[in-house]
């Protein structure tokens, strides 16, 4: 790199006066993440069925997805074949790239940070490109408020990835959502449904006790001896007791079996009922929380009674509109700048809007909307809707032509 080049590199890295001040209590040492992501990916994905599906659904909707490769030049000319597609089709020798995308999308949304690595020359398009699990990588700071390096640490040994300090750029890329009180990771969805997670999972914890106890509810055994009989039980009559009530009346076999006392033994109700409780309530509204903190349609993930929408269509609009393509054009930009100038500098990637079938009703419109504007040219109308410009010398585009003189109606003779 020459001194011109570096001194321009120089003035597109960050310069803000606040920089430095972000990393002078400690350059060089691990800033961990604030929350453990361990924590976050037990309670709030493995054992909670209402985050589960709303990452599940952002995520496999988002890496089915195609990509698209383009020319920036010439009108955006969108290429067929090229190594950058070759890569992304096929990132690494153990994941396809659905594969590979599906789990950057599902880190990114239990931890709100996602890590992809580049593997290959240091100068020159890499070969491969693998997810890095968010829970093994740290971030340590450098003077000027960008990271020096990323770090990713297994069974007690660690490796680190370089930062140019010019330019930024790493084989690590990190993708991170908005943190309010964070400066080096991003904040996962999980983090604000938390409470809801917590009710929605006792909820479901305090159903499965009701179930196994279907036959005994909550309650105490009174003790009143009649007749003069002794006026305590001892610690073995209680434990016998105790063990003999929970034989005959707990578990699904033994629901509605009616429990029979004698010697002065008296059940007095203690507890409210599910009813009583609105316990079902509480638990449908915990999962509204949830799914509202991704952005999903609460008809999608099976909660009862959810009219918002007035068809299931709507709902699958509303979720790639609010949730999918959000997510898309964020991930685009990363690759924009991370991984497509190791390619070549006049190239663009995005993804396929026309290969989502749940934006067919809105892409009808607005292709009757483009159609029916007669102060555009065919190649403006052709520009608008993603196709190329007809060759020089066409006017009028082959669907625009007034149709054939209609043939003469033909009398029959005799």
């Amino acid at each position: 790199m020459g001194v011109r080049d570096a001194w321009q590199a120089l003035w597109r890295t960050k310069q803000s006066a606040g920089g430095p001040l972000l990393v002078r209590a400690g350059i060089g040492q691990p800033r961990f993440t604030p929350r453990r992501y361990d924590r976050l990916a037990e309670e709030g994905y493995r054992k909670n069925v209402i985050a589960y599906r709303c990452v599940r659904l952002i995520a496999q909707n988002a890496a089915a997805v195609p990509w698209r490769l383009s020319h920036r030049r010439g009108g955006r000319r969108q290429l067929a074949e090229h190594p950058l597609i070759d890569l992304l089709s096929r990132p690494n020798p153990m994941q396809g790239g659905a594969e590979l995308f599906d789990a950057l999308y599902q880190f990114f949304l239990i931890a709100g940070n996602s890590f992809l690595e580049a593997v290959g020359p240091e100068r020159g398009p890499p070969r491969e490109l693998w997810t890095l699990r968010p829970d093994r990588m740290t971030v340590i700071p450098g003077p000027r408020g960008l990271p020096r390096a990323y770090r990713f640490s297994v069974g007690g040994e660690h490796l680190d990835f370089s930062v140019d300090p010019l330019t930024g750029q790493a084989a690590v890329l990190h993708i991170k959502l908005f943190h309010s009180l964070n400066d080096w990771y991003g904040m996962s969805p999980l983090e604000a449904a938390a409470y809801s997670i917590d009710q929605h999972n006792e909820a479901g914890r305090w159903n499965t006790a009701l179930l196994q106890n279907s036959a005994r509810p909550s309650g105490a055994l009174v003790y009143a001896p009649k007749g003069g009989g002794q006026e305590v039980l001892s610690d073995t009559q209680r434990e016998a007791l105790k063990a003999e009530l929970r034989a005959f009346s707990q578990g699904g076999a033994n629901a509605g079996e009616v429990p029979v006392f004698e010697g002065g033994l008296e059940w007095r109700e203690m507890s409210l009922s599910p009813k009583d409780m609105d316990w079902l309530a509480g638990k449908d509204m915990s999962a509204r929380e949830i799914a509202l903190a991704y952005n999903v349609p609460p008809q999608l993930v099976g909660i009862e009674g959810s009219l918002t929408f007035a068809n299931f269509e709507q709902a699958r609009l509303s979720l790639y509109e609010d949730a999918v393509l959000p997510l898309l054009d964020m991930v685009t930009d990363e690759l924009n700048n991370w991984l497509v100038p190791a390619f070549g500098d006049d190239l663009s990637l995005d993804f396929d809007r026309d290969e989502i079938p749940a934006l067919a009703p809105r892409r009808a419109k607005v292709w009757a909307r483009i159609g029916a504007a007669n102060f555009l040219t065919p190649n403006e109308k052709r520009a608008l809707v993603g196709l190329a410009p007809l060759p020089a010398g066409v006017d009028v585009a082959p669907a625009a032509q007034a149709p054939d003189k209609p043939s003469e109606a033909v009398t029959p003779v005799g």
